[in-house]
């Protein structure tokens, strides 16, 4: 047992995350586990502003900050949180970033671009993180970018209850898809897990953002399909694939996407899609439309990432999280535990 209890801080870029994991984690210990009591602002030029008002001199502490809209403002934030810590001799300093920003960027594409997830790890590591936990990363590579420890949590498990308790166990017509050849790994591990087919939607893009034509491979007649991604940005392409499948004789279609980035038209295509529905984490806050919106549905990771958190502070495994069976206990009050044979 750590001789420290954890202690959270939180920017703003996800306060509710940031309270649901101290309750869930207040749920797990029997006690109370609130948020350090500090303050992030700006000054009027925009720079940010950053004080503890709780003595952390030897704490074991965990800053939850996603670096969502505004990535760079929610980064700097880290940053400064993490350097107040450090300068008040915090023992160790854990960034949790459910939904880390600059994934997307982890290779070259062409000449004359960069690498923006391996410059972000280094300024995280230059910050005085000691370890970062986060959630679905875009390309798991990037967390060989880092020279401290990342553990990388998957919500497939998460969705794999929601799916089962959703279509009430009986998997017999679902197919999970996967909307590109990139994701197939992704999706490939979420089928096995409740025992469903897969198919791939393989997307021809002549210029970024715009794809020129979709091919669905694998036979979807009759079928509920389940599209699997890790981010849903403008969700042109999300609904495009939608489509797709329909035409292909699906007789729904459904998407779960860890990261709800929703940014510009998402809302109002997602509303007048052909998907019956649009399953979506809380590691970026969602806005007044996305809550709004009748066809997007929420499901909670903060029970995941409190135990989590409780596990790195106790030094016990975390990957053991991605297990069913150490899964559902958690996650009881949402999916009764009844339900999981698998």
């Amino acid at each position: 047992m750590a001789a420290q209890d954890p202690k959270l801080i939180s920017g703003n870029a996800n306060k509710s995350l940031a309270d649901a994991i101290g309750k869930r984690m207040s749920m797990h210990r029997g006690m109370q586990v609130g948020l350090v009591d500090a303050r992030v602002e700006r000054f009027n030029d925009g720079e940010i502003f950053v004080e503890v008002f709780e003595n952390v001199r030897g704490e074991d502490m965990f800053i939850i900050q996603s670096t969502s809209k505004p990535a760079n403002d929610n980064l700097m934030e880290l940053l400064i949180m993490a350097d107040a810590l450090r300068r008040s001799s915090a023992a160790r300093i854990t960034a949790v970033i459910p939904y880390f920003g600059y994934a997307r960027q982890d290779r070259r594409t062409k000449a004359r671009t960069p690498i923006s997830a391996k410059m972000v790890s280094n300024m995280i590591v230059a910050g005085g993180i000691e370890r970062v936990l986060t959630m679905d990363l875009h390309a798991a590579q990037i967390q060989g970018f880092f020279d401290i420890p990342v553990d990388n949590l998957y919500a497939s498990p998460i969705f794999a209850l929601d799916i089962l308790h959703q279509f009430g166990g009986d998997m017999s017509d679902v197919m999970v898809v996967s909307p590109d050849v990139g994701g197939v790994a992704r999706a490939r591990e979420l089928a096995t897990r409740i025992g469903a087919p897969l198919s791939i939607v393989d997307k021809r893009r002549e210029k970024a953002g715009e794809v020129a034509g979709m091919t669905v491979i694998g036979d979807v007649t009759g079928k509920k399909c389940i599209i699997v991604d890790d981010i849903c940005d403008t969700a042109g392409t999300l609904c495009k694939a939608a489509e797709v499948l329909m035409e292909a004789g699906a007789t729904e279609v459904h998407s779960y996407i860890t990261h709800g980035v929703m940014s510009g038209p998402a809302v109002e295509r997602v509303t007048n899609s052909v998907m019956k529905s649009l399953v979506i984490t809380d590691t970026i806050e969602a806005t007044e439309p996305v809550e709004n919106c009748a066809n997007i549905r929420v499901v909670p990771t903060a029970p995941m990432f409190a135990q989590s958190i409780l596990n790195i502070w106790n030094g016990t495994s975390v990957s053991s999280l991605f297990d069913t069976a150490s899964l559902v206990p958690i996650y009881e009050g949402l999916y009764p535990k009844g339900m999981w044979g698998r």
